[in-house]
Parts: C-alpha cells; sequence; structure tokens
C-alpha cells in the first residue's frame, strides 16, 4: 500500500462494540484480569499499554517501513529513551548542527552521567569517517538539519557507522516519512518529535522512536517507556491518529509553499542566502534530490545582509506569520533561532526560521515582502 493508505487505515479499525468508524478513546488507566490474574486484553496499565497507543505505534511503524515503534510524551523524551538506553562510558557521535534541545540534553545531563560525547560535521563523510577512528556506541543524524536545513547521506554515514559496529538514530522529524524514510537508507532507529508535522495541529506533545526488525537498543528503549513513564495520554494518541491521515496533503501543500518562498527570497537583494534543500545553489541539493522522495519540507532559513538587527525588524512587522517556537502545524511560524536559543547558540544573529503551514502562499510572500521593505 502508498503511504497515504497506511495513514488512513492502518490503526483505524471499526469500533467491535458499537461500530464507530473512528477509533474511540479509551481513558482507562486500568484494566481488568480474569480469575487467574491474567489480562482480559492485553493490557494491565496505562503506563506500559493503552489501545490507543498500540494502534498508533503500528500506524508510526508503518509509516517509516519499520518493525516496531515506540510512544513519548514529547520528543525530548524520546530522545531521552535512545541516550539512557545506552551505558555510561559508551561514545556518542553527535551532528555539529542539531535541533538545540538534543544538543543541551547530551550536554546538560548525559555527559555528566557519564556518556562521552563528540561532535561532527555529518555532511562531511570525510570527517566522519575520521571520527569514528574512535569507535563510536550511537551515530545520531538530523536531517534536513535544524535551523540551516544541511543534508547528511543517511546511507553513507550509516555504511561508516556500522563499520565501527555503531547504531544509527536519524532524526526524521522535519522530512516526515513522506519525503524521507531513513531505515529504508540503512538507518536503524527513526526518531519523531510527534508534536510537528506528524501532529499538524499545534496541539499535542508526543514522540516516537521507531525501529527496524532486529535493530540494536530497540527492546531497552520499550522497557524505559514502561519503567519511566515518559508516556504520551491516550487523548494525544488519539489525536495523532486523528492527524496522520492528512499528513501527505498537510505536507505536499507545505513544501510546495516552502519551495515557492525560498526560490523568490533567494532573488531579494536583502536575503544573503536562503537554507532550503530544494533549491539547486544548496550545498547538498544533491543528496537531498537522491534521497528525499521528491519534495524537500515545509522548513527554511535565511539569513538577511543587515544582519541581527534586520532579523528582528522582519520578524516584529510579519502579519501572517505568528512569532513562536515549534514547527510543522498548519499556521505559518516565524523565529529568529538565536534569540530563542540563548547565549549559547551557534545560530547566525542574522537567520529567520519559517515553518510554512497552509495559509495560500501568495499572501505569505506579500506578508514577507511588506516586512521587508519596512525593515
Amino acid at each position: 500500500m502508498r503511504i497515504e493508505t497506511l495513514a488512513v487505515h492502518i490503526g483505524h479499525s471499526s469500533d467491535s462494540s458499537g461500530g464507530a468508524v473512528a477509533p474511540p478513546l479509551v481513558l482507562s488507566t486500568t484494566f481488568a484480569r480474569d480469575p487467574e490474574q491474567r489480562p482480559l486484553a492485553g493490557h494491565t496499565y496505562a503506563r506500559s499499554g493503552n489501545p490507543n497507543r498500540d494502534d498508533l505505534e503500528r500506524l508510526l511503524a508503518a509509516l517509516e517501513g519499520g518493525d516496531e515503534a515506540v510512544t513519548f510524551s514529547s520528543g525530548q523524551a524520546a530522545t531521552h529513551s535512545v541516550l539512557h538506553a545506552l551505558s555510561p562510558g559508551d561514545h556518542v557521535l553527535l551532528p555539529a548542527e542539531a535541533y538545540y534541545g538534543t544538543l543541551a540534553l547530551a550536554a546538560d545531563h548525559y555527559e555528566r552521567w557519564g556518556l562521552i560525547v563528540r561532535h561532527v560535521d555529518m555532511t562531511d563523510q570525510t570527517a566522519v569517517e575520521r571520527a569514528l577512528r574512535i569507535p563510536a556506541r550511537l551515530v545520531w543524524i538530523e536531517t534536513p538539519s535544524n535551523p540551516r536545513l544541511q543534508i547528511t547521506d543517511i546511507a553513507a554515514v550509516s555504511r561508516l557507522a556500522h563499520g565501527v559496529g555503531a547504531v544509527v538514530v536519524v532524526d526524521n522529524t522535519w522530512a516526515t516519512p513522506i519525503w524521507q524514510r531513513p531505515l529504508d537508507h540503512g538507518a536503524d532507529l527513526v526518531l519523531h518529535s510527534a508534536t510537528k508535522y506528524l501532529g499538524g495541529h499545534s496541539d499535542l506533545t508526543a514522540g516516537a522512536v521507531i525501529a527496524r526488525r532486529g535493530a540494536p537498543l530497540i527492546a531497552r528503549i520499550r522497557d524505559i517507556q514502561g519503567q519511566l513513564g515518559a508516556v504520551p495520554s491516550p487523548f494525544d494518541c488519539w489525536l495523532l491518529q486523528r492527524s496522520i491521515p492528512t499528513l501527505a496533503a498537510r505536507v505536499r501543500a507545505q513544501s510546495a509553499s516552502a519551495a515557492t518562498i525560498a526560490a523568490v527570497l533567494a532573488a531579494h537583494p536583502d536575503v544573503r542566502v536562503v537554507h532550503y534543500p530544494g533549491l539547486g545553489e544548496h550545498p547538498h541539493h544533491d543528496v537531498a534530490a537522491r534521497q528525499m522522495a521528491g519534495g524537500y519540507g515545509g522548513m527554511l532559513a535565511f539569513e538577511l545582509r543587515g544582519g541581527r538587527e534586520q532579523a528582528l525588524a522582519v520578524a516584529a512587522r510579519v502579519r501572517l506569520f505568528q512569532r513562536a517556537t515549534s514547527l510543522g502545524g498548519y499556521e505559518s511560524l516565524i523565529e529568529h533561532r538565536a534569540s530563542v536559543e540563548g547565549p549559547r547558540s551557534g545560530t547566525p544573529p542574522a537567520l529567520l526560521r519559517l515553518s510554512i503551514g497552509l495559509e495560500h502562499v501568495d499572501d505569505l510572500l506579500a506578508d514577507l515582502s511588506a516586512a521587508l521593505a519596512l525593515a
């Protein structure tokens, strides 16, 4: 089945008790047992399992072409589960550029806990190969990266990582399984902040780790889910099930608008550079064209010639774009990442990050053009 059909049908069977087409919401925290103390329907307690979570995990595994999915209460909780599945003394290779929260979690908590964290430019295969002369237990890929949309060759880095026995995890939040399925390119695990495109409505937080069959660490990650308890609520699972059937339609529309906006911004005299892998001048365009299934996503960033002050002025003058953190919802957002990330930020101060929503692209272009003219 095509991914659009999977998104509609996996985990969406009708309610056997009443015939409802929409899956029912199961809020119970505990589940009945028979006289021999065996679960009547496979569930015992909400922390360890719930029918809505079961359906969601089947759906997410199918979308990524994986064997199983493990869901969490946020993307950060999913990241935590992967790092926590390692042992003190393990080496972790992280990208030089990635989501600020991932890098901060590793530095502020897991290096103190005993992980040995090293950073490398994942777009440079020679640099990755050189870094892996000290074997790693885990190699973390984020592609496209946050915030400058750098593209890592998943297949090439996976080969290098597997050559030293490392597990490869890919944060696929920005690309979504519509445009990129990392397990098909050799990754072992895929991570999502489901808060973003999978949720799509800016009304829930959730995370997920999806594994290929036999992937290392996944059994440990499943144990962490149940024992540490950072699980998604039944309602958040139900909301994700509701949202995912429209994922392909939303992402394709957002990506088409993002490509148009990126091309217009690239020609604007006040814009120094546009970071969008769909542009031919993007340094990793060829890798993205080979690795992504015909689209480049709804995220882009651009840097202004006038530096930080001009960037802040543009962000202050837009009317349709909302100044807010997060991404992947139906509304368009603009963010000055360096300000949000704080004093440790490595993001260029002239950079604005855009999450393109479902508004008409002409209206978004008019909003940006007016803000640029006034800044």
